[in-house]
């Protein structure tokens, strides 16, 4: 893309009805794809926990992977994924959650995460927090402390970032979307 822009939105395309007609999916995989904008990205989800003790960065399925390893590496700090059921080889941890469109489950291994450890908590985009309060009950149940959770978008009009502030979780975002 070759942007020079310091808002993140500027990186991110929208593809109108997708996966389904309705839906404005917001594609950062342009953000990725842009090294500038990527790097910026990084940087400012990594801000605003400056100075703060993080011991683990943990990434939510799939995109949190790749947001996930850039700030663990970023912070030399290691990288724990939670992944969809059946994914992960050794013993695991599961929770259920409800999606827009239907349930899942995802899972963490269940010595990825020692008790008093302090969590970021990381993917590109906030809907209707599903997942990431899926993934902090995992998260807590292994014992970790949520620092926060970091996300490129936020679709506030889903609720997402409400139900999560109301479980006690400190929510950053770069920037919102309006719409689904």
């Amino acid at each position: 893309m070759g942007k020079k822009s310091n808002d993140v939105r500027d990186y991110i395309r929208t593809i109108v009805d997708f996966p389904h007609e309705g839906i404005m999916f917001r594609d950062v995989t342009t953000l990725f794809a842009d090294p500038r904008g990527f790097r910026m990205a990084i940087d400012q989800m990594l801000h605003p926990f400056a100075g703060e003790r993080i011991d683990k960065v943990v990434g939510l399925e799939a995109r949190g992977f790749i947001l996930g390893g850039a700030i663990a590496h970023q912070l030399s700090l290691g990288f724990v994924p939670i992944r969809k059921k059946g994914k992960l080889p050794g013993t695991t941890i599961s929770q259920d959650y409800k999606l827009e469109y239907g349930e899942a489950i995802v899972e963490i291994h269940d010595d990825a995460i020692e008790p008093g450890e302090k969590i970021l908590v990381v993917d590109d985009l906030l809907a209707t927090g599903g997942t990431a309060e899926a993934g902090i009950k995992l998260i807590e149940r292994l014992g970790g402390e949520i620092v926060a959770c970091s996300f490129i978008i936020d679709l506030p009009e889903l609720g997402g970032r409400k139900k999560l502030e109301e479980m006690g979780v400190n929510v950053s975002v770069l920037c919102e979307f309006e719409g689904l």
